[in-house]
């Protein structure tokens, strides 16, 4: 799925819109270990846990469209 170097002698095919998928996500997870509670989990129920991160994922949404302007920021 990642894509080979430039100076391969071989040449490997890659998926070029699965390697873009895979980036977003790694992206995201990336934003999402910026929140303390989510990567120190701190919640020690699974339910809590998830209902966290799902919070966590709305107000990454939520500055995305704001940096957009699709939405003005409260």
């Amino acid at each position: 799925m990642i894509p080979p170097k430039r100076n391969r002698t071989e040449v490997r095919e890659y998926d070029r819109h699965l390697y873009h998928e895979r980036h977003l996500i790694e992206c995201f997870i990336g934003k999402i270990k910026h929140y303390r509670r989510v990567f120190s989990r701190f919640e020690k129920l699974s339910k809590n846990y998830l209902g966290f991160l799902s919070f966590v994922s709305a107000l990454i949404w939520l500055r995305s469209q704001c940096q957009q302007n699709l939405v003005k920021p409260l």
